[in-house]
């Protein structure tokens, strides 16, 4: 079993950089790949990035989102930079079991969810 707080959401202006963080508990958090979904009101649970043996992104932020991993301290990151108004959704961290280095883009990849936390990006 793996739990997940995120933390780190709030209201920025567009331009400006936030950094998420997701806290983990429960045991080999190396094994897992972790990833960063975000849902805007009326829309769909999207995939933003993963990190597992590999990192990938979304297209719609390749290149100015970054995701990290600490296993240290079990925390997974999301460094968003240059935010829009488009990005403006709460941010979910999720947590998989299996393969490090399957491609994870859709939510039922995922066996475990944090309760999210806002992203605002005002214009």
């Amino acid at each position: 079993q793996v739990q997940l707080v995120e933390s780190g959401g709030g209201l920025v202006q567009t331009g400006d950089s936030l950094k998420l963080s997701c806290a983990a508990s429960g045991r080999s958090f190396s094994s897992y790949t972790m990833g960063w979904f975000r849902q805007a009101p009326g829309n769909e649970r999207d995939f933003v990035a993963a990190i597992g043996g590999s990192t990938y992104y979304a297209d719609s932020v390749k290149g100015r989102f970054t995701i990290s991993r600490d296993n240290s301290k079990t925390t997974v990151y999301l460094q968003m930079n240059t935010l829009v108004p488009e990005d403006t959704a709460v941010y979910f961290c999720a947590a998989a079991r299996g393969d490090l280095w399957a491609i994870r883009t859709g939510s039922s990849s995922y066996n475990y969810w944090g309760q999210g936390t806002q992203v605002t990006v005002s214009s």
